[in-house]
């Protein structure tokens, strides 16, 4: 879905926008907010709905999600602005949960379902009633019709069928789930287990009603800059290419600067000091006092072998987060400082709120919620002014945005503290693949290995909160990767910060 702009991607763009623009303009947010629906939603005549008042009540909610706000109940009258000018604060702002499902945005798509086309032709070998295991398919004037009573979902069918007739209907959100946390309701709904969710944000991604959203921090921010605080934004290195090509890594500081921002530190510098971290755990545990050892990165990796595995969370390394270990960097440079983290992932929003991050890590957005603060401040990229390099990360630290960095980091730094060490690595991207790993790794069959899992197929380029196709971000990286002036996380200047932000 992200590889094209669609009705989807343009609402939350708006969104974002808008929310951004009542935050920096102010004053009545009762009468304005009740306005953006109309903005986001122009005229008289449903476009993609069955009414425009639908569309205009699904870009309420959308608003009020992206401003922290619950979703209001269906069954009772809430105001749209219920409860704005209480979020309009210089702090952190939403209750869980962080991924919501508009219900009356939802298509209460099918489940799973075998589905005959109009392609059928009846063929005579019948391929598909003789492979089906339950006498599901049966043959009713010439052609194929599957009793979905005794379907159990095989797919012997669809694999078989000589015409491609037989397809697999599934909901979107339910198959990007890799923690098969979504469910239906009582009316057929999509609806979150939230027990298992992690918040990879991959459903919202991949839902084409743009049902599912969740919830930001864009209006709290803007307050906090308003407010005098100076706040630093710590930037993933995902962003690369992010904005398009005319705002480039040296013109970006600058950017930020005309939305209010001190100063840009990007996130790479933490991930260098993550690498030296992990190199010299990995030593230290492996071999000997662990069988292996699992990368610290990705927050909904970790949620999610902290939830499915959970006499395996010890394998985890100990050492902190690329987020974290460089918003400590700020905090201890700048005490009175606020930081917030831009980067890619809706994950990074649940681990900023966890209780020992939460002083660290004081706002999180993604690529998308910053786009949307460039477009409410006007910027115009080609306009900006700023040669101002981010030159203080390795290589390998860049190499985090995409998948299998990590580990490769890790393993180049390991080679250069103890050359005669092997170190064997395993990766996985997607949850689904992440838990047959975990699975090989329970039963014993990776020992000596450090895995790097990655809850996105692809890595961070691939996070909930891109703007780019995942195969652009990944070849921007590259580059942006192979233009680092360090080659190795040891050659930084806060190489001899590592063991000293826990």
């Amino acid at each position: 879905m992200r590889s094209y702009d669609s009705f989807v991607t343009e609402v939350r763009k708006k969104v974002f926008t808008e929310v951004a623009r009542l935050a920096y303009e102010g004053g009545d947010y009762g009468r304005k907010i009740a306005d953006i629906p109309y903005n986001i939603v122009p005229g008289e005549v449903a476009s993609h709905r069955e009414s425009i008042f639908l569309e205009r009540a699904i870009a309420g909610e959308r608003v009020r999600l992206a401003m922290g706000l619950p979703l209001r109940p269906v069954h009772e009258h809430r105001a749209l602005a219920e409860g704005v000018e209480e979020s309009a604060i210089a702090e952190k702002y939403y209750d869980p949960p962080l991924i919501n499902i508009i219900n009356y945005a939802c298509n209460a798509c099918p489940t799973k379902e075998m589905h005959v086309t109009e392609l059928c032709q009846g063929c005579l070998s019948r391929s598909c009633k003789h492979v089906c295991p339950k006498g599901a398919v049966s043959i009713v004037h010439g052609k194929s019709v599957i009793d979905q009573e005794k379907c159990i979902h095989c797919g012997k069918c669809v694999d078989v069928c000589p015409y491609h007739a037989i397809v697999k209907l599934e909901r979107p959100c339910a198959v990007a789930c890799g923690m098969d946390a979504i469910g239906s309701d009582e009316h057929g709904r999509a609806k979150i287990n939230y027990d298992k969710c992690v918040s990879c944000g991959q459903c919202l991604v991949s839902c084409p009603f743009g049902a599912i959203v969740d919830k930001g921090q864009i209006f709290q921010l803007i307050h906090a800059i308003k407010k005098g605080y100076k706040v630093y934004a710590i930037v993933a290195p995902a962003f690369v290419g992010q904005f398009g090509d005319l705002l480039t890594p040296e013109k970006l500081t600058a950017a930020m600067k005309i939305l209010g921002f001190e100063s840009v530190i990007e996130v790479a510098a933490g991930a260098d000091l993550c690498t030296i971290g992990e190199a010299h755990e990995y030593l230290e545990r492996i071999p000997g006092k662990d069988t292996y050892m699992g990368t610290s990165c990705c927050p909904a990796w970790i949620s999610m072998v902290e939830t499915l595995f959970p006499d395996q969370f010890d394998h985890i390394s100990m050492t902190l987060t690329p987020m974290v270990l460089t918003a400590r960097m700020v905090k201890k440079a700048h005490p009175d400082a606020k930081v917030c983290f831009v980067g890619p992932c809706a994950a990074k929003k649940l681990e900023a709120s966890r209780e020992h991050i939460r002083s660290d890590v004081d706002f999180v957005l993604t690529f998308e919620e910053l786009q949307g603060m460039f477009e409410a401040k006007n910027v115009w990229y080609a306009d900006v002014e700023g040669n101002d390099p981010l030159d203080k990360a390795s290589a390998e630290g860049r190499g985090f945005a995409v998948s299998g960095g990590v580990a490769s980091a890790v393993q180049k730094v390991v080679h250069e503290m103890a050359p005669d060490v092997e170190i064997k690595i395993q990766g996985a991207e997607g949850l689904r693949e992440c838990r047959k790993m975990m699975t090989l790794a329970k039963a014993g069959k990776l020992n000596g290995y450090l895995l790097e899992g990655m809850a996105c197929p692809g890595g961070c380029v691939a996070g909930a909160g891109t703007i780019r196709p995942v195969k652009k971000a990944t070849a921007l990286v590259a580059q942006y990767k192979k233009d680092a002036p360090l080659k190795s996380p040891t050659e930084s200047k806060f190489a001899e910060w590592a063991d000293k932000l826990d």
